[in-house]
């Protein structure tokens, strides 16, 4: 049985000391696995991880668009809130350009909106303009190099809905209708929203969320499996049995085990759908 963890965080300091050892664990327990960068040096490291194997662990390239201003954002969970200064860095078409053409690269992301870690002493509406810009500006490079985008949306929904829209209807001759040109990770969003993201040529994914909050368990129920993916998002979002401690991608088979109770099938039928959904999205 084999499994697709479509959106691990290993490049992160969180795995300064271990990261090969964990990317072996995975490999040793057929886990495959994309590392996403979050800005030039995440997604750089990425590639360097990427390189050493022959096949199994691939990269994404992107800026996140809380690394755009330096903000302080902070993620929780039972040990408590943990915060962290994020540098601000502007985008360079050409430096993201040269490194996404690496063979390794499956994908530009985490790119997207983040209307939740807004700093509220600054302009909030010309930062929200400038993720928008930047946005737009790593699509394009997405469609111009046929990469698939992994898009990150946290309380920015109502915007980001219509400028994907609109940025597929205005590139149409750019995008393959046959086949998804992006993925909305750690999906948030309710059935509705869900259903308007697949009209538009995406798909969704699911994190260890979905092992401790059972939000999304009539949305998991009804959609097909053919339309989303699995993910850990570590160091983040840690299934059950696991809330408390650091994430890895070999706990993506939590995930897919939930995914399997909710809709009453068998687990190696999650593993089968989610892992060919992941190779024919990111093309390999």
């Amino acid at each position: 049985m084999q499994f697709f963890d479509t959106h691990a965080h290993v490049n992160f300091k969180d795995f300064k000391d271990d990261a090969d050892e964990v990317i072996r664990r995975s490999l040793d327990n057929n886990t495959w696995l994309v590392l996403v960068g979050a800005e030039y040096k995440t997604s750089n490291r990425a590639l360097n991880y990427a390189n050493k194997y022959e096949s199994g662990v691939y990269a994404a390239i992107g800026l996140h668009p809380t690394h755009l201003e330096e903000v302080i954002a902070h993620s929780s969970d039972e040990k408590g809130s943990t915060q962290y200064l994020t540098r601000g860095e502007d985008f360079d078409y050409a430096t993201y350009e040269k490194l996404a053409k690496f063979e390794k690269v499956v994908a530009i992301g985490e790119i997207g909106l983040d209307y939740y870690h807004l700093d509220l002493s600054g302009d909030i509406a010309a930062i929200k303009k400038k993720q928008k810009k930047v946005l737009l500006e790593q699509l394009r490079l997405a469609r111009s190099l046929n990469l698939p985008v992994i898009i990150h949306c946290r309380q920015a929904h109502d915007d980001l809905l219509p400028l994907l829209q609109d940025f597929r209807k205005e590139n149409r001759h750019l995008i393959d209708s046959t086949k998804p040109w992006g993925v909305i990770h750690c999906y948030s969003g309710d059935e509705n929203l869900a259903w308007e993201y697949f009209k538009s040529g995406l798909m969704i994914s699911f994190t260890g969320l979905i092992t401790f909050s059972q939000m999304w368990d009539d949305l998991i129920r009804k959609i097909p499996l053919e339309k989303i993916m699995i993910e850990t998002d570590c160091p983040y979002m840690t299934p059950e049995p696991y809330r408390g401690q650091r994430n890895e991608p070999l706990l993506v088979q939590y995930v897919a085990n939930r995914i399997a109770e909710i809709k009453n099938i068998k687990l190696e039928k999650v593993a089968e759908v989610t892992t060919e959904n992941a190779k024919r999205f990111f093309g390999i």
